[in-house]
């Protein structure tokens, strides 16, 4: 039987004097150092008392080590495949795969709900056949369940996010991997041999799960910090710190049952901090936090990693989830008679990223049941499209812009309705601050298919997440 002891070592050295403004004493300036993030091999290589221009520790996050302005000069370069600034690609492609093996038991999940909840088709058609099916026919409109298309998909994109945000990534380059991670290994991996591949889960999964994985991010952080407990219950902070990310901490579980590091998880670090003294004073304190093993085996570092304390410090970064945004409002549906039913207004929904205060680039959806012109029925009109903006005056908060987009309209929640549409059209976007605007538009919908021509007129209250617009 395997005997395990963690042994938690501190080491705090007060390195400054007060800042209490004694004329005999003076003031000491003490400049707050960044705390430093431990790869699983850091507890073996040398501490440096330097300032950490260039941390010698990877698994890092990004924000915790001074960095060049220089490097946000390409905002949107993507460093997933080349680590160029330190990024801890092992653990990456450790955690990459380790999805791959736990997307199997996922997949088995999903299998064995009903299928008026997962959607999915459990017929016996052979896989790859299935599977090339459902690719060529998609992507379509997805009619799964509300939680499962709005909540869980954007909770497995904050999944997907947060291993390479852990692995010491920008949030840019988090977000491209959950948009690589949902679209090619789920939609058009995993999921597509059993549905088609959805068009809002294209978009939901990665934009909105950018949202939530940095929430996540950060909140399992306060947790540890706290002492690993919710509402004062260990058992309660353990299951937070399980559902805010899975992966790691599956992938600490499976080390300790291995006794050594099968998967690079977890993130501990080395840091300092300033503590304010009762007397007025502030004593830096340099903290090292390590778990040791004692029993059978080698020490695994993925068995000693512990977290103590994260402080943020300030980041030019100009791309973080700020960008991404959502609006709300109403349209008016002037269609062609081609469709057979009558005018009406409808709500509407965007979901965008706002690349710049030029350009952004949305998914909207109208529905709404109205007439038909001949029989008096209802019948549900949906429309749907992903377009492109680009912004005039993009210093101003009064900004005219063009919209040019593609998409579809259908009726009767029918894919054989499905009509092909190209889309143009122009706005007005005014921002009332950075994180709310306002915005009107008229766009133009041409489909070659029936050759109808709908123009819809849009008034909608646009919020961005988090900072907002920072440019």
């Amino acid at each position: 039987m395997r005997l395990a002891m963690a042994v938690g070592l501190a080491l705090a050295s007060s390195i400054a004097m007060a800042e209490s403004g004694n004329d005999d004493v003076g003031q000491a300036q003490v400049e707050p150092q960044q705390p430093l993030f431990l790869s699983d091999n850091a507890l073996e290589q040398p501490i440096h008392s330097s300032k950490y221009s260039k941390s010698p520790y990877t698994n890092t996050t990004w924000e915790q080590v001074p960095r060049q302005v220089s490097v946000y000069d390409s905002p949107y370069n993507v460093a997933l495949f080349s680590g160029e600034n330190g990024e801890d690609i092992d653990r990456l492609w450790s955690q990459t795969k380790s999805i791959f093996w736990y997307g199997v038991g996922v997949a088995g999940f999903i299998a064995l709900l009903p299928e008026d909840i997962s959607n999915w088709d459990t017929s016996d058609d052979r896989l790859l056949e299935k599977w090339w099916d459902n690719v060529r026919e998609g992507p379509v409109w997805d009619r799964d369940v509300w939680y499962i298309n709005y909540i869980g998909h954007p909770y497995f994109g904050g999944v997907y996010y947060q291993i390479a945000r852990k692995s010491g990534y920008r949030q840019w380059d988090a977000f491209v991997y959950s948009f690589m991670m949902s679209t090619f290994y789920w939609e058009y991996g995993v999921e597509a041999f059993a549905e088609v591949p959805a068009v809002q889960d294209l978009v939901v999964t990665p934009v909105l799960g950018w949202v939530y994985g940095e929430w996540a991010f950060h909140k399992e952080r306060e947790i540890i910090q706290g002492g690993g407990k919710v509402w004062d219950s260990e058992w309660m902070g353990n299951t937070a710190l399980f559902l805010l990310d899975p992966v790691d901490t599956l992938g600490r579980g499976v080390n300790h049952l291995m006794g050594r590091d099968v998967v690079k998880a977890g993130t501990g670090y080395i840091g300092f901090q300033d503590v304010a003294l009762p007397n007025g004073q502030t004593d830096s304190q340099f903290n090292v936090n390590m778990n040791f093993q004692f029993g059978e085996g080698d020490t695994s570092p993925a068995m000693r990693r512990s977290y103590t304390r994260v402080r943020n410090v300030t980041t030019h970064d100009p791309v973080d989830y700020g960008i991404v945004g959502i609006s709300v409002g109403g349209r008016y549906l002037d269609l062609d008679d081609e469709w057979g039913i009558e005018n009406s207004w409808a709500p509407m929904i965007t979901l965008g990223v706002y690349y710049t205060p030029s350009l952004s680039s949305r998914l909207q959806y109208t529905r709404i049941d109205t007439d038909s012109k001949t029989t008096g029925e209802s019948i549900t009109y949906e429309n749907y499209s992903f377009d492109f903006q680009y912004y005039f005056l993009a210093d101003d908060d009064l900004r005219p812009y063009i919209n040019a987009g593609i998409g579809e309209t259908l009726l009767e929640k029918d894919r054989d309705t499905t009509t092909f549409q190209v889309n143009g059209g122009l706005g007005l976007h005014y921002k009332l601050n950075s994180n709310w605007a306002l915005q009107a538009d008229w766009v133009h919908f041409y489909s070659g298919k029936l050759s109808t021509n709908d123009d819809l007129f849009s008034g909608q209250l646009v919020y961005r997440f988090g900072r907002g617009e920072s440019w």
